[in-house]
């Protein structure tokens, strides 16, 4: 998740919610190189060496296990509609979860305790939607390898703060960017040498561990790509492997690397430590520097039938989440339908 900021923080200025939503999107989309693609009749394959997706009849569509899930940044909330609205909503749309953000000003920020966290998920399981996960923009502004101290502390008490909240959310999934060497989007953001990110992001792990595996939520580290850190998936394994725990897991983003490589050749690396997923649809055919290269799901170039055989093949189960940034200005529901319909023909539910 990354979104592009067009100005430099003001550290003097209060961080407001649409300021930080403004980084939230962790793993941005940089140029793009246009893609050509052959007819079926040339026996086309894609730019990752896998077949092109089959033209065989709709009935023939495998069904896959994972479930569907959806990331409260899809819907207008909280402008425009409530917690309970949103996830209502994802309820009738046919999701079986829904991915939190936790943020500094709503009701899934540090304002609420666990009190309001189990009040979250009472009425998430009076609904009949299960939380998937807990996703935060805050490890943009905070950083947990920053350069300045100021920002690591306040980084880690979020962090931990976060993990609590997972837990009484009653989801074992929390989402975590353990560092960053740089951050285009934030212009005064100073960058940490590869070495001391690689030993900041460590320590943090390290400290944030015991709290986790105490209440039951899993770290699930996030593959990033634009933030100069853990780029290839031999490093991602190194990282998690590194601490011996089965609360230390990825959280693996099929949009955040699909510029330069291809989420279906990082999964079988990935296997079994894969512990979350968002789908992010992406587009090669663009030169879009923003969120705007990522596009509504299957409105891109993402080899899907390739992606999700992948996962079938390591086997993966879980929730599949969409995340998505720009909920629709005009019937934001039909955002929400729309992303329902395409899984359900992605995991072979409908035909």
């Amino acid at each position: 998740m990354f979104i592009k900021s067009q100005k430099s923080l003001n550290r003097n200025e209060p961080l407001d919610r649409r300021t930080l939503l403004s980084w939230a999107a962790f793993g941005a989309a940089s140029a793009a190189t246009i893609q050509t693609s052959a007819s079926a009749s040339q026996g086309a394959t894609s730019n990752s060496g896998s077949p092109a997706p089959s033209q065989a009849s709709i009935g023939s569509r495998p069904k896959r296990r994972m479930k569907k899930s959806i990331n409260l940044w899809a819907f207008p909330y909280p402008q425009k509609m409530t917690l309970r609205q949103c996830l209502q909503l994802a309820h009738d749309a046919g999701f079986d979860g829904i991915e939190l953000n936790y943020d500094l000003d709503s009701e899934l920020s540090p304002k609420s305790g666990t009190a309001e966290f189990q009040a979250i998920r009472k009425m998430a399981d009076e609904i009949g939607i299960a939380i998937s996960g807990v996703c935060s923009f805050l490890f943009w502004p905070y950083p947990l390898t920053s350069n300045r101290l100021e920002e690591r502390q306040r980084g880690m008490e979020l962090a931990k703060l976060m993990t609590q909240a997972a837990h009484d959310l009653g989801t074992g999934n929390l989402l975590v960017v353990p560092g960053a060497v740089c951050m285009p989007w934030r212009e005064d953001y100073d960058p940490t040498p590869n070495d001391v990110c690689d030993q900041r992001a460590k320590a943090a792990i390290r400290e944030l561990l015991p709290g986790a595996e105490k209440l039951g939520v899993t770290l699930n580290i996030e593959n990033i790509f634009f933030n100069g850190y853990l780029m290839t998936p031999f490093e991602m394994v190194t990282f998690v492997d590194g601490f011996s725990s089965d609360h230390v897991k990825v959280h693996f983003d099929t949009g955040n690397i699909m510029e330069y490589q291809y989420p279906e050749h990082w999964i079988p690396i990935l296997g079994q430590r894969i512990g979350n997923v968002h789908l992010k649809e992406y587009s090669k055919k663009g030169t879009d520097h923003s969120l705007n290269a990522f596009r509504p799901l299957l409105d891109g170039t993402t080899n899907w039938p390739a992606v999700l055989d992948a996962f079938e093949a390591v086997g993966y189960t879980e929730f599949l989440t969409f995340e998505y940034f720009h909920p629709y200005e005009h019937f934001p529901e039909a955002l929400i339908y729309q992303t329902a319909d395409s899984l359900d023909r992605m995991l072979g539910i409908k035909a």
